[in-house]
């Protein structure tokens, strides 16, 4: 992009309308399409689903803590290892970043 030549508004705003033009392109590009469902919990695992079929049967007070326990554990170890995983793999906080925002 040459931006010598910016020498008023009009020409201010073709070169925004340009670099709007490549972020798109490149977003285009490298962006990762998700399906976004409400099953999309990468830490969910079918065998948590007896704690919370066993809460929901009862509507009691100890298996709804038992169930958030074993979600906070569940959650706790999945993102945990997680996030060794990127730290170890690139040693990037960036990495780390974009991987939360998944």
């Amino acid at each position: 992009m040459d931006m010598s030549n910016i020498v008023d508004t009009e020409k201010l705003e073709c070169t925004v309308n340009q670099l709007g033009t490549i972020i798109n392109q490149a977003w285009t590009k490298n962006a990762k399409k998700l399906k976004i469902s409400k099953h999309s919990k990468q830490w969910w695992m079918e065998k948590y689903s007896h704690s919370l079929n066993n809460y929901r049967a009862s509507r009691s007070l100890e298996n709804w803590k038992k169930f958030k326990k074993v979600v906070k554990n569940v959650k706790r170890s999945f993102f945990d290892d997680k996030i060794q995983e990127v730290v170890n793999k690139s040693r990037s906080p960036w990495e780390l970043m974009n991987w939360i925002r998944r």
